[in-house]
């Protein structure tokens, strides 16, 4: 396998209270931003006028864009190709005509032909509906996911300490989206929703692998064992963090306006996933278990098991040595 990184040998959890005191910081600092900023919601949540219009030649997107923009409206600009772009901007249902008015006077200035597809308008009440789906999709993932690492590793404190984790992924791109006042929308919660499944399969990879080294080392201790598994999935983790940060770096830059927040979501989630696992989900596992391992209620401490291993072994050797001695003295009897 593929290292990026020589072997390792950090002790994780030796700064695990630091990792809680941080996270306690950003659960702050995050509250008092929402109560203060709030949020940038789009017309998916909040409801406006959307237009859709195909012009009869060619047109570049920044034309479109910057005829837009001189209007003094804050509007979003989609291409659907064939020279088809459609134009939102947040309105109340009585704006509509007059929204669709100043798109049509911003698109006059082009002189390029064009057709108004349609117009469509997006009530408080659908935006609110829209919210509320959001927000369950969400949870459920959560709820999920708890479900499926308890089931898969024996042991639900292991599923909440990954939601744990998944929790101060969504939070920090939340409070991040705050302080920016970036645009969310229904793109933005997909890329909530990925970040949630990026992060869970890295803690996967580390879980599996110290479920490994609990038979592969069985002496040493439950704090030993998650800082050996973490460190022998790190050159791991780097390479494909750096391998979706890339992508993701590209798409930031040149892949244009309408992608621009879902990257933007995706480089904070994708950095904090990594954090996460290490900072969060391990340590967690360790504080809750008392240092020690847990296998489906079932909960052995290291030296112990050790201790139990070795007292089990020690009164089966004097059985076995007894054994023959009976056998003898039955023979001499028989004689």
């Amino acid at each position: 396998m593929m290292r990026l990184l020589p072997k390792t040998n950090i002790d994780f959890l030796k700064y695990r209270k630091v990792y809680y005191t941080l996270f306690a910081l950003l659960l702050v600092v995050g509250i008092i931003c929402f109560f203060t900023r709030g949020f940038n919601m789009g017309i998916d949540f909040t409801g406006g006028t959307m237009v859709q219009v195909k012009f009869e030649q060619p047109v570049d997107m920044g034309q479109v864009r910057n005829a837009l923009t001189v209007t003094g409206a804050n509007s979003e600009l989609q291409s659907f190709g064939d020279n088809s772009f459609a134009i939102s901007e947040k309105s109340t249902s009585e704006e509509v005509g007059v929204v669709q008015q100043r798109i049509e006077n911003a698109l006059n200035t082009l002189n390029v032909p064009y057709t108004v597809l349609q117009t469509n308008s997006v009530g408080p009440a659908v935006g609110a509906n829209m919210t509320e789906r959001a927000l369950w999709s969400i949870l459920l993932s959560m709820v999920f996911i708890i479900i499926y690492v308890a089931f898969r590793f024996n042991n639900i404190l292991w599923g909440l300490s990954g939601v744990v984790a998944l929790f101060h992924d969504l939070f920090l791109m939340a409070v991040a989206f705050s302080i920016t006042q970036r645009e969310i929308d229904l793109v933005v919660v997909a890329a909530f929703l990925t970040v949630a499944g990026f992060s869970i399969n890295d803690t996967i990879v580390i879980f599996d692998r110290m479920r490994e080294n609990v038979r592969l080392h069985p002496k040493i201790s439950f704090g030993e064992l998650i800082n050996l598994s973490i460190n022998e999935t790190l050159s791991r983790t780097i390479i494909t963090t750096l391998t979706v940060l890339f992508a993701l770096f590209v798409l930031y830059f040149f892949g244009g306006e309408v992608i621009n927040s879902f990257a933007f979501a995706m480089l904070i989630g994708c950095v904090s996933g990594v954090y996460s696992t290490i900072a969060l989900t391990t340590p967690l596992v360790y504080t809750w278990s008392h240092g020690e391992y847990h296998d489906g209620g079932n909960t052995a401490s290291k030296p112990a098991a050790r201790k139990q291993a070795e007292t089990a072994t020690s009164v089966g050797n004097e059985r076995n040595n007894q054994r023959p001695v009976v056998r003898k003295r039955q023979r001499r009897n028989h004689r």
